[in-house]
């Protein structure tokens, strides 16, 4: 391990120490409770507001924004539908154990009502150009909501950071990684493959991803889904034994590693935390930019669109990848990241399991790598200004290249660290902020609740 990566892991294990882990779980049960569980008792009508239903009495002149509120929720899909949902939680495995798998769906269930508060936000203290074009993000909420600029700036810089050096270096990796496993490709042709076909896209700014998310989100998403499921029905007799492993990883890692050196419940923590997070995004605030472009008056509205992007990512698509490698055994086999899925694919489905793999980690990734730019451009904007946007679709691409070939660890302990770094201070800016967002929230219920609409 050379020192720049044993540095790298230091320092993300620093920010990923007890005060964030009480920060996201502690936050996220504190808007819970402050929001009376309205991720739970509201995910009816977050499904059907996803789904494309109309709010009454919203005319088309108050619905200001990009894009609609259909290509926002499918634009935020893609984003944290990576390869998170992949390779994510095979690390979190490999490192942290079966366990680890339970804090992700412990800070999924928190992390609804997290983003659902930062997709308020967001559209509340939105800036509408005189052009129709939207910027937002929770520098925004911070500085205009908490009146603190300072910490507004320390978020832009890490919000635009995370995404030129982390996303860029973990989605490429993962994606060379099985392509080189199940198809042979040498790493540097998959770094300068993505990074032409990611500038296809970005070079047309939001409107033109949204668009190529609005088709591509459904159509990896189910393709995944297949091959996840068909794994799952082949290994059933299985599952009473992932979830005993799950649940008895999470408070006794030794029971079931046979004693293996490092495997602790805080441990099993700290992964399963931390690739959540990365996963899904809960607590970062990169829902307040997504959302924030929506088409809508109504930023409740949209904020129960938002919370559906963690129940989509982790509670359905990330149990599903952590079943699989559980169920067929592969997950205490030494193998990691998008390999670890391929082979648990390959079991049920030799030869084409790891095929649908390698085609959902390219699809995911690739959707992830055209859509994180947006929000990096936004806080580099804040920052520098607009002239920073085509430099930085530039860099980003050129940034691919490099992930493709970086060390497995090294470029999922470069995430870690902005993902935490984004967190830490985003939080800040909800709990503050709490006491608005719980206003409109309880508002807009009610306003559903008084006019008695059926569609509701």
């Amino acid at each position: 391990m050379d020192l720049f990566d044993r540095a790298i892991r230091f320092l993300a294990a620093i920010v990923w120490g007890p005060q964030t882990v009480i920060l996201l779980l502690g936050v996220g049960f504190f808007l819970t409770i402050r929001l009376r569980f309205v991720q739970l008792r509201h995910l009816g009508l977050s499904i059907r507001f996803g789904l494309g239903k109309r709010d009454f009495g919203e005319t088309a002149k108050e619905r200001k924004g990009d894009i609609t509120p259909f290509q926002a929720l499918t634009t935020s899909l893609a984003c944290t539908i990576g390869n998170g949902n992949i390779a994510g939680v095979c690390t979190a495995i490999a490192m942290g154990g079966p366990g680890a798998v339970f804090w992700m769906w412990l800070l999924a269930f928190f992390g609804m009502a997290t983003k659902l508060v930062e997709a308020v936000l967001g559209q509340k203290y939105r800036r509408i150009a005189s052009d129709g074009s939207v910027a937002s993000g929770p520098m925004y909420y911070i500085r205009d909501g908490l009146k603190l600029p300072w910490l507004a700036g320390i978020y832009a810089f890490f919000m635009g950071c995370k995404p030129l050096f982390a996303t860029t270096s973990i989605q490429s990796n993962s994606i060379a990684l099985v392509l080189k496993t199940q198809l042979g490709f040498e790493p540097w042709i998959s770094g300068l493959g993505l990074a032409f076909l990611t500038w296809l896209v970005i070079v047309g700014g939001i409107k033109t991803i949204a668009k190529v998310t609005e088709f591509l989100s459904p159509f990896m998403v189910v393709l995944y889904l297949f091959g996840a499921f068909f794994t799952l029905i082949v290994f059933a007799p299985q599952l009473p034994h992932a979830f005993y492993l799950i649940f008895v990883g999470a408070f006794n890692p030794s029971a079931i590693t046979g004693g293996v050196a490092g495997m602790t419940v805080a441990r099993a923590i700290r992964y399963g935390l931390a690739r959540g997070a990365y996963s899904n995004e809960a607590g970062t605030g990169t829902a307040a930019v997504f959302h924030a472009s929506a088409q809508t008056s109504e930023p409740v509205r949209q904020g129960l669109i938002a919370s559906l992007d963690v129940f989509i990512d982790t509670i359905i698509i990330c149990s599903l990848t952590a079943f699989a490698v559980l169920v067929t055994g592969v997950w205490n086999t030494g193998i990691t990241s998008t390999a670890m899925t391929a082979s648990a694919f390959n079991a049920a489905l030799p030869k084409y399991g790891g095929l649908i793999v390698a085609a959902s980690s390219l699809l995911f990734g690739y959707s992830s790598l055209i859509t994180v730019p947006y929000y990096g451009e936004i806080s580099f904007k804040y920052l520098l200004g607009s002239w920073v946007r085509q430099p930085f679709r530039w860099i980003f691409c050129l940034v691919i290249f490099v992930g493709a070939v970086m060390k497995v660890e090294e470029a999922w302990s470069i995430g870690d660290l902005f993902n935490g770094m984004m967190a830490f201070t985003n939080l800040i800016g909800l709990v503050g902020l709490s006491g608005v967002a719980v206003v409109l929230v309880k508002s807009y219920l009610k306003k559903l609740h008084t006019h008695k609409n059926k569609n509701y």
